[in-house]
């Protein structure tokens, strides 16, 4: 079990009231409720359909919310809209674009530099500063069409860091990746924790969340639970979430998970 645990702190990293999210008259998310401390790796997780994509992109404005407010730090997000990191989902991508992978990683700096203003040698250092954390300097001038899968989520990661935010938004990183992509994915995480940021993943792997995380959020279509994993990680809250979906359940005292059959499945809600 993580036990990593926040220092206290005056006001939220992220503060979600009230959102709610629908297409046509099918909510996908339903006023829902969050508050995230600031210095936290969080994982988001619930079945097919719970809305965890939607959660993260009606944070960052990528969808509409028919009502809901969303503060980082105690602002508007478009008023801290430089202090947030996202890495979308691998697969939203075209990956066929012609640019190299040094460039896809300098894009991260367009948002301090503005759109008028060319990058320069102090943000192509940055560039490759970022692609030695995440391992893929030997390939800064390779198309990104030519990486493998993990590779490509790596330069993603680095393209977030080069942002230098306080606030990330990570969905599926661990999406498609090799082991040792995935294990380099989480020093990444718990680094960007270690030095006070935040950072908020989808995540789909239960049995790895007491393992990577110290913070979660139980979602399905409604926020069933969030907080601490040694809170709110448990096989009640798991069952709630579900709904008798679950192949593989929390223990409530800290224990190590443990495997559980629950039969009926429910039906999916949302998108």
């Amino acid at each position: 079990m993580n036990t990593h645990l926040p220092v206290a702190t005056t006001s939220a990293a992220i503060e979600v009231t009230d959102m709610t999210v629908a297409y046509g008259d099918k909510p996908v998310l339903w006023d829902v409720d969050l508050e995230t401390p600031p210095g936290v790796l969080m994982a988001v997780v619930g079945p097919n359909g719970a809305g965890k994509t939607t959660l993260i992109k009606a944070i960052l404005g990528l969808v509409p919310a028919a009502a809901g407010q969303v503060l980082i730090h105690g602002k508007p997000y478009h008023a801290q809209r430089q202090r947030v990191g996202y890495v979308p989902q691998r697969g939203s991508v075209d990956w066929d674009f012609p640019t190299s992978v040094l460039d896809v990683v300098m894009m991260g700096r367009y948002g301090r530099l503005g759109w008028f203003r060319r990058p320069g040698k102090a943000e192509r250092d940055l560039a490759m500063q970022a692609l030695e954390q995440v391992g893929m300097a030997e390939y800064a001038q390779r198309q990104i069409s030519q990486l493998s899968g993990g590779q490509q989520q790596r330069v993603f990661l680095a393209r977030a860091l080069v942002q230098d935010a306080d606030v990330y938004f990570m969905d599926e990183p661990f999406q498609g990746v090799d082991a040792m992509t995935e294990r380099a994915i989480v020093d990444l995480l718990k680094g960007l924790r270690s030095a006070g940021k935040t950072v908020v993943v989808v995540h789909h792997d239960l049995q790895t969340v007491s393992e990577y995380f110290d913070w979660v959020t139980l979602l399905n279509v409604r926020c069933v639970a969030s907080g601490p994993v040694s809170q709110v990680f448990t096989d009640e809250n798991l069952r709630k979430t579900y709904g008798g979906r679950i192949a593989f359940v929390g223990r409530a005292n800290n224990a190590e998970p443990t495997p559980g059959r629950i039969s009926t499945p429910a039906p999916a809600i949302g998108v």
